[in-house]
């Protein structure tokens, strides 16, 4: 039996609930395949399209008057929380009666601590909710005052702070609930940015991004592995080019030397690369594999995806 932390892609999610309704019935499948099969999992997912849904649609009504006022960022990251955790609880448990398991999931609204200094809320680069043609983003700019960046060749979107997951504020409720056999669904969205003042909590107006909270996750809840899945089979170097090459395994080591060399995209690859990393190096045996979220049974037995270790 591993303990497995999983960290959803937002190709897992859909662009809208009722889409999303829908993908995670097949989304789950593969999830409660790793599990039928021993493994202790918990499961982490990415809410950039979602958060950004949220801010948009509240300040679109706050700026028609249609409610008192918009809804400030950390809120609607736990809006998020709650409705894709939702989703993938109520999935999960299905999928568990079909296959007679007794099996039980719960979603935790979580906070992850960042660093008020940390210099990304200088240099807001986190894209968030939907994609715009250059002369949309450009208007968005003008009138709420958004960065918008182009993203990876997919369009224009909103950025913002990305600060670095120092610590999870409820890791101690999620170990305890690991022990007792539940499937735990946190650090949604990368989890609720929080910074600490005076001995209090704050929620900042970031997101952090999912596969490092995952990461940081992993490496606290002793993890044996790391599953960041996205929507390709394994990484590759020279992507799209005649002389494409998909990975196997590699070292962090090696890894390394390929983010120098600019293989993996900055909105994209590069991020989970870099997750993966960190808790490949975190303990001796720890291993980090980025995969295909259906073929997530089979990554696990070497047969696909990327594995990176220490």
């Amino acid at each position: 039996m591993s303990r497995i932390v999983i960290a959803l892609g937002g190709n897992a999610l859909g662009n809208t609930p009722y889409e999303q309704i829908e993908l995670i019935k097949n989304t789950v499948k593969p999830i409660v395949d790793l599990i039928e099969e021993g493994n202790e999992v918990v499961v982490a997912h990415g809410n950039g399209p979602q958060v950004g849904m949220i801010n948009l649609g509240m300040s679109v009504a706050a700026e028609a008057e249609k409610i008192k006022s918009d809804m400030p960022f950390p809120e609607c990251g736990a809006m998020s929380q709650g409705y894709i955790g939702f989703h993938l609880q109520n999935a999960l448990h299905n999928e568990f009666k079909k296959r007679n398991m007794d099996k039980v999931a719960v979603t935790l609204i979580t906070q992850t601590l960042v660093d008020e200094n940390d210099q990304a809320f200088s240099h807001p680069t986190k894209p968030i909710g939907a994609f715009y043609t250059k002369e949309q983003a450009d208007k968005i700019a003008a009138e709420k005052g958004y960065t918008m960046v182009e993203d990876a060749g997919r369009g224009y979107r909103q950025v913002v702070a990305s600060p670095y997951p120092i610590d999870v504020v409820e890791k101690d409720i999620v170990k305890d609930l690991i022990e007792k056999g539940r499937v735990v669904i946190t650090v949604g969205g990368g989890g609720i940015p929080v910074i600490e003042k005076d001995g209090e909590l704050h929620g900042v107006p970031a997101v952090i991004d999912k596969d490092s909270a995952s990461s940081k996750l992993a490496e606290i809840v002793d993890a044996d592995y790391l599953f960041i899945l996205t929507a390709v089979d394994r990484v590759a170097i020279n992507f799209g080019k005649p002389d494409q090459k998909e990975l196997d395994k590699i070292s962090v080591d090696e890894a390394e030397k390929l983010c120098g060399e600019g293989h993996f995209a900055p909105g994209s690859m590069l991020p989970k690369v870099k997750a993966a990393m960190a808790f490949a190096k975190s303990k001796e045996g720890r291993k980090a594999i980025i995969a295909s979220l259906d073929k997530a049974p089979l990554a696990l037995r070497g047969e696909s995806g990327t594995e990176i270790h220490l």
